[in-house]
């Protein structure tokens, strides 16, 4: 896998993966947040199920994560994170694109396709954040378990594997590997606490009626951070949107589901 980056307006720099063919349909995985997120360790258990069917697969870095720049002092704002990745896929010679989003992702795909409706040719969202008040996240109890000494001295890879582990249903924890964690971790200890503490995210719930896009919309029944109940914002509010829940899953779906998020999404993109 490949690997480019851009300096964007800010002065800071955005690093994109890529695998699979170059004239294959573009589909971009945008990452969710959490100490030592990138766009590698949220996908790894899907790109190649993409590459595979014909896609040409972009794993970016969001700003404050990854391999990406980190700037501190800054509130990281769903503007700053859309606007920063939308500008490196530009410059990577992206204009249309399938946009994959998992949590504070899906938000970022929701805001870019509201101010580039031309740019998304499809959206598939797997518990995507940003579509209720701010305050109706931090009353869910994953987001309770996630307080955590990160971005201290004693922040190790013991408390990295714990914070792993609130993603994810106690059934498949088996998915966190100590590849998993060390990647994590590696990150997570070059990460400004400002990147969690001064995360700042709109309510897009009453604008996704604008979406006219296809929409495939993914979620765990017992996902802790972004309600279930929340799928049914989408089936009310978008023209045309396709929902489905898996029992006994947590946040993160498409790697807990892996196989058959993978089959699910080809087929939505297949038609």
């Amino acid at each position: 896998m490949k690997t480019s980056t851009y300096r964007v307006t800010g002065g800071h720099d955005i690093v994109i993966a890529e695998a699979g063919p170059a004239d294959g349909p573009v589909v971009v995985f945008v990452h969710g947040s959490g100490p030592g997120a990138s766009g590698r360790s949220n996908f790894r258990a899907n790109a190649e199920a993409f590459v595979a069917s014909g896609y040409r697969v972009l794993l970016p870095d969001l700003i404050g994560y990854g391999a990406s720049s980190k700037p501190e002092g800054i509130d990281y704002t769903l503007q700053l994170f859309t606007d920063t990745l939308y500008e490196a896929l530009q410059a990577h010679g992206v204009t249309r694109a399938v946009l994959v989003g998992n949590s504070l992702g899906g938000g970022i795909a929701l805001q870019m396709t509201l101010d580039h409706p031309e740019f998304a040719e499809r959206l598939i969202l797997m518990a995507p954040g940003c579509v209720a008040p701010r305050e109706d996240y931090f009353g869910m109890p994953g987001i309770a378990k996630m307080v955590s000494n990160f971005g201290g001295p004693e922040f190790d890879l013991a408390e990295q594997k714990r914070l792993i582990g609130n993603l994810l249903h106690p059934d498949a924890h088996h998915h966190i590997t100590d590849q998993l964690v060390e990647e994590r971790f590696a990150v997570a200890r070059t990460q400004p606490k400002d990147v969690l503490v001064r995360m700042r995210t709109p309510d897009l719930g009453p604008r996704l009626g604008e979406i006219t896009r296809p929409v495939f919309v993914l979620w765990g029944l017992n996902d802790e951070f972004c309600p279930e109940s929340h799928s049914r914002l989408f089936l009310e509010r978008c023209p045309d949107v396709r929902a489905i829940t898996f029992a006994r899953t947590g946040h993160w779906l498409q790697v807990e589901r892996a196989a058959e998020f993978n089959r699910y999404a080809i087929e939505f993109l297949r038609g």
